[in-house]
């Protein structure tokens, strides 16, 4: 089976949860549509434990994206010629959910956080597969429609920061699964649930604000939850 999840935001009790109640295995696939790190405790130990895992695949997340680019600053602070550029930012980060990444980071041994950085580094920025006959586009969010009509116009940061128009209909032929917002932001009655509506599947169920995780199973579209609670 392939399923997805999104936003885990170092919520690694939720995740392992998840994992053992879709009886997840090495002929399985999972696609998590970033923001694994920062907000939660535990986002450096889920990268560590994901990257071992050969049949998950991670999408680069806002907070992913950051993440690599303040740690490895603060690796290397000299040897950035747009240090001084990055100060603000990296504070913002810090009080924007990253202390936790950056305080487990500064804990590794030289290894494990170079191991950390290539693994961050790695994360593309959108999938497209077909599964069970069905379409789907796979990204951590994305721009509004018109936008994402023109692919070519579309930059970087539209798949991390964008602001996906749900009552718009993306794809007819495709369903546009995406993480970033949590679900009841979108619709109030979908709070701690995975959204389903023109197309799009949202994700984002915010475990780190006490809700479930939410994962789907592409080959069916069944929806599982999970919370530590």
């Amino acid at each position: 089976m392939i399923y997805a999840m999104s936003d885990l935001h170092g919520c690694y009790d939720k995740f392992i949860g998840m994992l053992k109640k879709i009886h997840f295995d090495e002929n399985d696939t999972l696609y998590i549509l970033g923001d694994i790190v920062d907000r939660g405790a535990d986002g450096i130990r889920l990268l560590l434990d994901l990257a071992e895992r050969k049949n998950v695949i991670c999408l680069r997340g806002n907070h992913d994206h950051t993440a690599f680019r303040m740690l490895n600053y603060l690796k290397a602070p000299a040897a950035l010629p747009f240090a001084n550029s990055l100060i603000e930012i990296y504070q913002m980060w810090l009080s924007d959910g990253g202390y936790p990444t950056f305080k487990a980071f500064t804990a590794l041994d030289e290894q494990c956080k170079q191991k950390v950085l290539a693994y961050l580094n790695s994360f593309p920025i959108f999938d497209e597969i077909t599964v069970a006959g069905r379409s789907f586009f796979l990204s951590h969010t994305g721009p509004e429609k018109e936008k994402m009509q023109d692919f070519d116009l579309c930059r970087m940061n539209d798949f991390l920061i964008g602001e996906i128009e749900y009552e718009q209909v993306y794809f007819k032929d495709k369903f546009f699964v995406s993480g970033h917002t949590p679900t009841g932001l979108i619709d109030e009655t979908y709070r701690g649930r995975i959204y389903q509506k023109n197309n799009h599947i949202a994700i984002d169920c915010g475990a780190v604000f006490g809700n479930p995780l939410g994962c789907i199973c592409l080959n069916t579209l069944e929806e599982f939850y999970y919370n530590d609670r």
